[in-house]
């Protein structure tokens, strides 16, 4: 494999720091947070893979490495056996150079300066933490009209699920519409891709692809190519907050458990009688060879949410027009509630989110274990825990850290009772046969739960 060694200069909000704030980078880059600094670095250097196996990308990685270099004028990133496919006629590509620096801002600046005793916060204050991380990044635009459109789906999806996100992001970047995704492959990669044709063709430069991701899930999802605001928040639920905080109208692809979460989380928020009159639009769309999916989606959220949950989104089926045009009207919705409830239009401060939705579920096989997955739970606990379920699967999946739980002591063990049992196996099975869990034509997928 052939690497490259280069030392780059600043780019984006720390290219002016103080003396102090560059020894804390350079301190704090070499010690503690060094190897995860390392990880993410190599993600974005690995830009543009559809790989899911982060093992694999670290062992054919393993002498790639990158140091903080300080100088009074801001620090540099001296790589070390970088991978060349980041680089052309040797300079490293700008987009990739822009990523690497947002990667020093969210993983090292912040937590010298934001996150400390995390676990004493409220939920008012870790909201306010997401707001402060998303404002360092530059991500709020205050005089900006809503445009943002969030577009959750899996990373593992097939060609006529890929191509028909492009469709749906063509027809929103005709309309104005901004794209914010998890900024991995697939779902996440193509309504951005479409929407850069659209905006070509009316001449608009202002677009923003925003991709949110996390340390966890960065190097098994590496940012796509079309990504212009890359922001890594410190976890899932931070991640999944700056979602629904950033974002004016939500559109779900075909995917698996990573979706799953996705539409749990968000549903589980609505679902409080604090948000009821909250404007959220939520749509459910893919190709014709979709329906039976979101079928099996709506039949497993009205078992197990309720038909309140069913009526938070509107299900679209091969008709991309269809679905930016009801994006449209729902976003002169959004417009017309914001300005009469006086909030903001770059940060939805008005949505209640309880916090068992806002502190960090670790998945390890206790928690696993010990979730409550009853069907006569209140519908906002029981979203809440199939909501970390499937992050625990997700991370047993992708991340480091489940993998090497999965590795150590076995499958999960996820305890549900009977009535919910039927519907977890079957919804879960359906991902597996689907080949929704790994990307097409990689290994075969082993089950990293078991469900009794």
């Amino acid at each position: 494999m052939h690497t490259i060694d280069a030392l780059i200069s600043p780019q984006g909000s720390l290219d002016i720091l103080t003396l102090e704030e560059i020894s804390q980078l350079h301190k704090s880059a070499s010690t503690g947070l060094h190897e995860l600094f390392r990880q993410c670095c190599l993600a974005i250097l690995n830009c543009g893979s559809e790989e899911d196996d982060i093992e694999a990308l670290l062992a054919r990685n393993q002498q790639f490495d990158v140091e903080v270099v300080p100088q009074t004028r801001g620090v540099l990133l001296q790589l070390n056996n970088a991978p060349i496919s980041a680089f052309v006629d040797g300079e490293i590509i700008l987009g990739i150079k822009e990523n690497l620096y947002s990667v020093l801002r969210d993983i090292i600046y912040l937590s010298n300066n934001l996150l400390h005793k995390e676990e004493l916060r409220t939920g008012a204050e870790l909201t306010a933490l997401v707001f402060q991380i998303l404002r360092h990044a530059q991500a709020l635009a205050p005089r900006r009209k809503p445009s943002i459109v969030v577009c959750w789906g899996g990373h593992s999806i097939n060609t006529i699920e890929y191509d028909y996100t492009k469709k749906v992001g063509y027809e929103l970047g005709l309309r104005g519409y901004d794209i914010c995704t998890g900024c991995g492959p697939g779902a996440m990669k193509g309504p951005m891709k479409g929407a850069h044709i659209a905006n070509a063709k009316q001449r608009r430069h202002d677009y923003r692809y925003i991709g949110l991701t996390e340390p966890g899930i960065i190097a098994a999802e590496s940012p796509n190519p079309m990504v212009n605001e890359l922001i890594i928040m410190p976890d899932i639920e931070k991640r999944l907050e700056a979602f629904v905080r950033l974002g004016h109208a939500f559109i779900v692809f075909p995917g698996g458990v990573g979706t799953a979460e996705e539409i749990l989380y968000l549903l589980g928020i609505l679902l409080h009688p604090k948000n009821d009159e909250l404007k959220v639009p939520l749509i459910f769309t893919g190709p014709t060879s979709a329906k039976a999916y979101f079928e099996q989606i709506d039949a497993f959220i009205g078992a197990t949410l309720g038909a309140k949950a069913q009526a938070k989104y509107e299900i679209i089926i091969d008709n991309p027009s269809a679905v930016a045009i009801a994006i449209k009207a729902y976003m002169k919705e959004v417009v017309e509630h914001r300005q009469k409830a006086g909030d903001a239009y770059h940060y939805n401060w008005q949505l209640h989110i309880e916090e068992d939705f806002q502190h960090p579920f670790i998945p390890t096989h206790g928690n696993m274990a010990n979730l409550k997955l009853a069907a006569n739970l209140p519908t906002a606990s029981l979203a809440s825990n199939l909501r970390k379920a499937m992050s625990g699967i997700v991370a047993g999946n992708v991340k480091t850290f489940g993998l090497e739980q999965i590795r150590l002591h076995g499958p999960f063990q996820l305890k549900a009772e009977a009535e919910m049992l039927d519907k977890l196996n079957v919804l879960l099975k359906s991902f597996v046969a689907q080949e929704r869990m790994k990307l097409p034509g990689s290994q075969d997928y082993k089950p990293c739960y078991q469900v009794s």
